[in-house]
C-alpha cells in the first residue's frame, strides 16, 4: 500500500512501520492499531500472504485440522521444556478483525511436530494455548517444526474471539522446497520468516471474520506545493506539507509526507515524515 492516500493524508501503516523501524514508541495517536507483524522481513519482495488487514478485508482462510489436535492444552506462551531440541522459533503477530482493530482476548491454541516430525498424541509436548494482550499481541516461543512423509513444514493454530466461531488454519514457512509439493499449502497462509543468530523470528497477523466499527477517516491535508514554510519550532496540531521546513530540539527539518502534526510524531521520532535538513 502507498504511504500516502489519495488525500494526501499519510497513511497510519506508514507511520507505524518506521516508528518501529526507528525503534521508536507508537505514536499516541495510533496506540490502539498496532503495526502489522508481518511488515517484518529482509528483503525487498514480500511473499504472496493473508491480504494486510484493512476496512473490509478478507478473513484470514481456513485449513483443515489434521488429525493430531488435542483440547485442553496447557496455558503457556512457550512450549520450550527441559531439554528442547530444535532450532528456536518465535512467532509474534496480532489478531484482528474486519476494520483493521485489534482484538483482545482471543484465544489461539497452537500444536506442532518436534524438530524429527512427531506429534506428541499422549502428552502435550509442543501444545499449548495463550490469549492476545488488551493491543490484540500474541507471542509464541518453540522450536521449527520437524518434516514428516507428504507435508512441508507447518504449524497448526486454532484462533477464537471471544464469543466467536472458532478459525482453525496452519501457518507456513518460505522457501521450503515442499511447499511445492503439499497438496494443503496455501500461499496466503506464508508467515514472514528471518534468521536471528542461531534461531529463526516469525511474524503473522490473523484477520477473523468479527465484525467491527472502523476508526474514523482522518481529515484530508492539502498536497500542493507549498509558496512559504512555516518556519519555527514544530507544533502539534499543525498542518504540514511536503516540502514545509521547521526546527525542533535546535535542528532543522524538511516535511516529507503531508499530515497533521500529533503527539509523537516529533520529527526524530518518524523517519517516514522528516528528514533533517
Amino acid at each position: 500500500m502507498d504511504s500516502e492516500t489519495s488525500t494526501g493524508h499519510v497513511s497510519r501503516k506508514a507511520v507505524l512501520r518506521a516508528a518501529i523501524a526507528a525503534g521508536m514508541a507508537v505514536p499516541t495517536a495510533f496506540m490502539g492499531v498496532p503495526a502489522l507483524a508481518r511488515t517484518l522481513g529482509d528483503g525487498p519482495v514480500a511473499p504472496a500472504l493473508t491480504p494486510e488487514c484493512d476496512d473490509g478485508d478478507h478473513p484470514t482462510v481456513e485449513q483443515i485440522e489434521g488429525p493430531y489436535f488435542k483440547p485442553n492444552s496447557p496455558l503457556r506462551s512457550s512450549l520450550l521444556e527441559s531439554g528442547t531440541v530444535g532450532v528456536r522459533l518465535t512467532v509474534s503477530g496480532y489478531v484482528f478483525g474486519r476494520a483493521c482493530l485489534p482484538i483482545s482476548g482471543a484465544l489461539l491454541d497452537f500444536w506442532q511436530a518436534d524438530t524429527n516430525g512427531a506429534y506428541d498424541n499422549t502428552g502435550f509436548r509442543f501444545r499449548g494455548h495463550q490469549f492476545t494482550g488488551a493491543d490484540g499481541s500474541f507471542k509464541l516461543t518453540t522450536i521449527v517444526p520437524g518434516l514428516y512423509p507428504g507435508r512441508t513444514r507447518h504449524l497448526h493454530v486454532k484462533v477464537q474471539a471471544p464469543g466467536r466461531p472458532i478459525l482453525t488454519t496452519q501457518l507456513y514457512f518460505p522457501g521450503e522446497p515442499r511447499n511445492n509439493t503439499d497438496s494443503i499449502f496455501d500461499a496466503r497462509l506464508l508467515m514472514t520468516v528471518r534468521d536471528a543468530g542461531g534461531a529463526k523470528e516469525a511474524a503473522f497477523d490473523f484477520v477473523l471474520d468479527v465484525p467491527q466499527t472502523p476508526n474514523p477517516t482522518p481529515t484530508p491535508t492539502p498536497t500542493s506545493t507549498p509558496t512559504s514554510t512555516p518556519g519555527g519550532t514544530w507544533a502539534v496540531g499543525r498542518a504540514y506539507r511536503a516540502g514545509d521546513a521547521v526546527t525542533y530540539g535546535g535542528r532543522g527539518y524538511v516535511c516529507l509526507q503531508a499530515h497533521t502534526a500529533q503527539p509523537g510524531w516529533e520529527p526524530p521520532a518518524v523517519p517516514a515524515l522528516w528528514r533533517a535538513a
